[in-house]
């Protein structure tokens, strides 16, 4: 078991050590949970650190059923085959957009607040969370920052099913998962501490990450 997510971090940054010390490698984490972890990763890789914050956009009638996602930057991402296969509306796509981009920039905005976009074209990308479960909302991720057109991107977490950590192998340039246990029963049963973690907490990283860099 990890002790927190900063132990987690910090022993994922030795699996990540190749890329220390490149002016083309962002760490992003996907909020809330995968902040701290990041925040270990982007500090030992001299890296610069920023939230990609995700929204899943549920099928009309059952919002389990991903029928696509958007994310930072404007992006927008559908499932075509959810769509097509439930005869979805344009209209009844449309509200669940308006309704998830609120959401969304109201999160970004207590995240990042007056903090610019990190472009992401070109980079190599570090995409971090705490644990993977079913790996929907890092699939939505890695589907949303395709769009941006980095160079490579890395999917890297402390823990996940093996069955879902090897679905990300296949479509991603790189997929690092540091335990798979079997059975695998759940993020919070590979941490002793798996305390929440605050909006506050989240802004605080990145700001300290930002003066980490500075200095």
């Amino acid at each position: 078991m990890f002790k927190d997510r900063r132990d987690a971090g910090q022993k994922l940054a030795r699996e990540l050590s190749e890329y220390a010390n490149q002016e083309d490698v962002i760490v992003l984490g996907l909020p809330r949970g995968g902040v701290p972890v990041a925040f270990e990763v982007a500090k030992a890789l001299k890296a610069p650190l920023d939230v990609f914050v995700v929204r899943k956009l549920g099928a009309p009638g059952n919002p389990e059923l991903a029928m696509g996602a958007i994310a930072s930057g404007g992006v927008r991402v559908m499932n075509e085959g959810v769509v097509d296969r439930l005869a979805i509306s344009d209209a009844s796509i449309e509200e669940a957009v308006g309704k998830e981009r609120e959401k969304l920039q109201r999160r970004e905005e207590i995240y990042r607040g007056a903090r610019p976009e990190t472009e992401l074209g070109g980079k190599t990308v570090i995409l971090i969370d705490d644990g993977l479960a079913t790996g929907a909302t890092m699939r939505a991720a890695v589907s949303a920052l395709r769009e941006h057109n980095p160079e490579k991107i890395i999917v890297a977490v402390p823990a996940g099913p093996p069955e879902t950590c090897a679905e990300f192998e296949e479509i991603v340039d790189e997929s690092i998962c540091l335990k798979t246990p079997r059975p695998f029963l759940g993020v919070g049963g590979a941490y002793r501490d798996f305390s929440q973690t605050t909006n506050e907490q989240v802004r605080d990283f990145l700001e300290r990450a930002d003066e980490a860099r500075a200095a």
